[in-house]
């Protein structure tokens, strides 16, 4: 297939709204960068209520988040990508608190939600990159406020934004025919769960391991596919 021109383009505003993002850093006091993080974790709540209750069979997605969180947790996935963040700030000579906080951070924002599925299929199956560009837009615009809050380490989560958009784009054409409208639909609210769990870390609630639950979004296909007509033919059959 040609280059995926729409994650291109997404990582592109990523690291212009990151760049900007990093120059008001220094330009708002802390107090203010205390709202912008409040406001960072609210509005990030109501995306992820948004988009959970898109789902479309809540015992599915029930299932589907358990698994997902148990074999992330078998992997170690989070703990494996703070390690990496933690390598590359080491790397860079960075002294930010924030660095790798902000990375993962980023990283899940940009990259559960249902446009970036959606997005990738598009160009990935019929070479049509426009839901892409719309999502580069909205990143580009939260890459500032992300960026100015927790710093560089957000810039640099361009780099697994790359990696996971290509790797969908590129799998999107040998997954299209599993990819029904309903499917995509229980992505998206299992994405939402995940973004709310991104929330209660932004605004410290409560500490979740989001990273570890990122199988879910694709063990709910098969899930989806052979485990909820098993339920609707017994519940039918009751």
């Amino acid at each position: 297939m040609d280059l995926p021109i729409g994650t291109i383009v997404n990582a592109l505003t990523v690291i212009c709204g990151s760049l900007l993002g990093l120059l008001l850093r220094h330009g708002l006091p802390e107090r203010l960068r205390g709202i912008v993080f409040q406001g960072i974790g609210i509005c990030t709540l109501l995306i992820g209520m948004q988009m959970a209750l898109k789902v479309q069979n809540l015992l599915v997605l029930v299932f589907a988040v358990l698994l997902g969180g148990l074999l992330g947790e078998w992997a170690r996935l989070e703990d494996r990508l703070q390690e990496a963040g933690e390598s590359l700030k080491k790397r860079l000579g960075s002294s930010e608190g924030k660095f790798t906080e902000g990375l993962l951070m980023a990283f899940l924002i940009f990259c559960v939600g249902s446009m970036t599925v959606v997005g990738a299929l598009e160009e990935g199956t019929r070479g049509n990159p426009q839901l892409l560009y719309v999502k580069s837009v909205l990143d580009g615009f939260t890459s500032i406020a992300l960026a100015a809050t927790y710093g560089a380490g957000v810039l640099f989560s361009v780099i697994p934004l790359l990696i996971y958009q290509v790797a969908l784009t590129l799998l999107a054409s040998a997954a299209q025919p599993l990819l029904s409208d309903v499917i995509i639909s229980q992505m998206s609210a299992v994405g939402g769960v995940l973004i709310l769990g991104i929330g209660l870390n932004v605004l410290d609630i409560k500490k979740i391991r989001v990273t570890n639950f990122l199988p879910a979004l694709f063990i709910i296909i098969p899930l989806q596919i052979y485990f909820a007509p098993l339920l609707e033919g017994l519940s039918g059959g009751s």
